[in-house]
């Protein structure tokens, strides 16, 4: 009989699996699922695993490797895969919740219902987390983060800082500190501390000058005394002169790209300096200024399972010339979008961290929970010039390092079962990552018919 040859990685691998396989005296041993047959993308760059096997138990990954080299015990669930392949869950690092239901962008949407729809929305679309920027109401948040749900996992900044009256656009200006003082801006970081927040966010933009921009001894007091806290701090920030200011203040994120003009390399030496600092470039937001005609991706039949007619009627709308737009606005919008690029290209070239956030939920971003993760990942391939793999890997990997997330973003031995299962190769077209065929998070499938039934029967 021939004797089975195991590499330290694979020994390794099943003893991580026996060790968390293995019933506490007392508890009920957790259920062992086994998918075999499809070729694994494991998120950290790696080449792919063919006719792999994952072995589940309970909520977390406990081996991964070739069929027939990965061990698992008698009696384990086998689900059949073959053919498929799969991949980590995505992470979306800047989103904004609550405020969208349907076409409605009002205050009144932010209740626990509502965000508890959307983080099944996200979860229907395989998205594992996703990061509320600081457009948080009251306690409400923390509440939700803190309840056992089946949708995405719920981070959030809670309320951000700006001047009064400065912060986020729209319904959502409310929600953000204003702030004139610097005691008065640490008071709110210990606020914020208090509840635990997964970062802070705060405003330096004046918006083409129709507000006042958080200035910098109010938004290095906030960095400071969030350091104190062991908390991290992002900033919406667009003009490259503020964006050097807030890395030399010691800021921790961007949650949106450059805009104004290239990064130069004064720029570029100092995110080098610190290679921690992050960078989101929220192209899904905006995707009105990039695309110059409708995509054929609005067509999508998956779309119908997860939006209404009159969600997808007005994506359309955004994303078709518009005859009555004035051009000058019109082409201020398309510079600043290919000055996004090109400063995200650079960044990485750089070997800035780069993520995925796409400004979801907020005035730009509009109600499209999860489609907007996908069509980011494409628009990375395409504008950007980014291969498929980049892109998975700063979707997954990237992302839930910026967040922390240390049990998300690969598919690997000790990590929690959060992943994709598609019907297509998204190293072959990295459009592929919509054609999902199910999702699992926590180990648990999502019940995506049931999902889109419920949605589909509120019109």
């Amino acid at each position: 009989m021939a004797h089975a040859k195991w590499t330290s990685s694979g020994l390794a691998a099943v003893a991580a699996f026996l060790l968390a396989a293995a019933p506490v005296r007392g508890q009920t041993p957790a259920a062992v699922t086994v998918f075999e047959g499809a070729l694994v993308i494991t998120g950290d760059g790696s080449a792919p695993i063919e006719n792999a096997a994952i072995v589940v138990t309970g909520d977390r990954i406990t081996a991964v490797g070739r069929r027939g080299e990965v061990a698992a015990p008698a009696g384990a669930a086998r689900v059949d895969v073959t053919g498929k392949t799969v991949m980590p869950a995505l992470i979306d690092d800047h989103v904004h919740m609550g405020y969208r239901r349907g076409t409605s962008f009002t205050p009144d949407n932010y209740t626990r219902e509502n965000l508890l729809d959307m983080l099944d929305r996200y979860a229907w679309y395989g998205i594992a987390a996703v990061l509320e920027t600081g457009t948080g109401r009251g306690d409400l948040p923390y509440r939700v983060r803190a309840e056992a749900h089946t949708g995405a996992r719920y981070l959030t900044t809670g309320s951000g800082f700006g001047m009064p009256n400065a912060g986020p656009g729209g319904p959502m200006r409310d929600s953000a500190y204003g702030v004139t003082e610097e005691a008065q801006a640490r008071k709110y970081v210990q606020e914020l501390a208090a509840h635990k927040a997964d970062l802070v966010k705060i405003w330096v933009d004046d918006r083409n000058g129709t507000v006042e921009k958080l200035k910098p001894n109010l938004y290095t007091a906030i960095i400071d005394e969030a350091h104190k806290h062991n908390l991290r701090v992002m900033a919406h920030t667009t003009e490259l002169a503020d964006a050097k200011d807030l890395v030399r203040a010691g800021l921790d994120g961007f949650a949106h790209m450059v805009r104004d003009r290239d990064v130069d390399d004064e720029f570029l030496a100092l995110v080098k300096a610190r290679p921690n600092v992050f960078f989101l470039e929220t192209l899904w937001g905006e995707r009105r200024a990039i695309f110059t005609a409708k995509p054929a991706w609005v067509d999508e039949a998956a779309l119908r399972a997860a939006f209404t007619a009159e969600s997808l009627q007005q994506l359309a709308e955004q994303l078709s010339p518009d005859p009555k737009a004035d051009p000058q606005a019109v082409q201020r919008g398309r510079t600043m979008a290919a000055t996004n690029l090109r400063n995200t290209a650079k960044l990485y070239a750089a070997g800035a961290r780069i993520g995925l956030g796409t400004d979801t939920g907020g005035v730009t971003g509009g109600q499209f929970f999860g489609l907007g993760s996908h069509v980011e990942l494409e628009l990375l391939v395409t504008k950007v010039g980014l291969t498929p793999m980049q892109a998975l890997v700063i979707g997954t990997h990237n992302s839930a390092e910026n967040l922390g997330l240390t049990d998300l973003g690969t598919i690997a031995a000790g990590k929690s079962a959060d992943f994709i299962v598609l019907d297509a190769n998204p190293l072959d077209d990295i459009a592929n990552t919509r054609r999902i065929n199910r999702v699992y998070l926590r180990g648990q499938e999502i019940p995506r018919a049931a999902l889109s039934a419920k949605w589909n029967a509120k019109g």
